[in-house]
C-alpha cells in the first residue's frame, strides 16, 4: 500500500482515537533513536540495575557491550539469556560488568569468582539455570589473565550468564564501554 493510501485510510479513524496512540509512538520511536544515537542504552536484564547507560571512551569504564562467541553465543540465544538484537547471529549484545584484566588472577570455584584473592558476591556458578536446564561452569582453578582478554562478572544477579560459564574474552568482541547514567 502506498504512503498516501495510508494516510488517507487513517483519516477514516477519528482524530481523539488515533492521536494519543500516534503520538505515544513517534515519543517512544523519536527517544529510543535518540538515545541509540546519543550513545546511550536501556537495560532491562537483571544482569545490572534497571536503567540508562552511556558510552564511553575510557578504557577503564565498569562496562563492556559484547558479542558473546560460540558455543555460548548460540546456547545463550536458544535459552533466552539473549533477546533479538545486533549481533552477528542475530540477538542482542551482553552488557556486564569487567572484574579482571590483564595481570590479575582469578580463581574460579564452587564458592564463586575471586579476583586477586576477593571473592566477588553472587558469583557461585549455578548447576542449573532458572528454569531447570543444565549449566556447566568454566573449569575449576586459578587464571592469570593475560594481555589481550577480560572476566566479566554480574555481583548483583546470581543467575547472570558471564565468566563464571564462559571464561575469559578477548577484548577484540568488546562493541562499546558503557557507564551507568541513571539506574534505579
Amino acid at each position: 500500500m502506498a504512503l498516501a493510501g495510508l494516510f488517507n485510510r487513517s483519516q477514516n479513524i477519528g482524530y481523539r482515537a488515533r492521536h494519543p496512540a500516534c503520538v505515544a509512538a513517534i515519543a517512544f520511536a523519536g527517544s529510543f533513536l535518540t538515545f541509540w544515537v546519543a550513545g546511550v542504552r536501556i537495560n532491562c536484564s537483571p544482569s545490572l540495575p534497571l536503567g540508562l547507560y552511556k558510552e564511553t571512551t575510557d578504557r577503564r569504564a565498569p562496562l563492556i557491550e559484547f558479542c558473546p562467541e560460540e558455543p555460548y553465543a548460540r546456547l545463550a540465544a536458544i535459552r533466552g539469556y539473549r533477546s533479538n538484537g545486533t549481533c552477528p547471529d542475530g540477538a542482542g549484545p551482553l552488557m556486564k560488568p569487567v572484574v579482571a584484566t590483564a595481570g590479575n588472577v582469578v580463581e574460579v570455584s564452587g564458592r564463586g569468582i575471586a579476583v586477586n584473592g576477593l571473592l566477588l558476591p553472587n558469583t557461585a556458578p549455578k548447576t542449573k539455570d532458572s528454569q531447570g536446564r543444565p549449566m556447566e561452569p568454566w573449569p575449576y582453578g586459578e587464571y592469570r589473565v593475560t594481555p589481550g582478554f577480560v572476566w566479566v562478572a554480574s555481583s548483583y544477579n546470581p543467575w547472570s550468564f558471564d565468566s563464571r560459564y564462559f571464561g575469559p574474552l578477548p577484548v577484540g568482541i568488546i562493541r562499546r564501554r558503557l557507564k551507568p547514567l541513571l539506574t534505579l
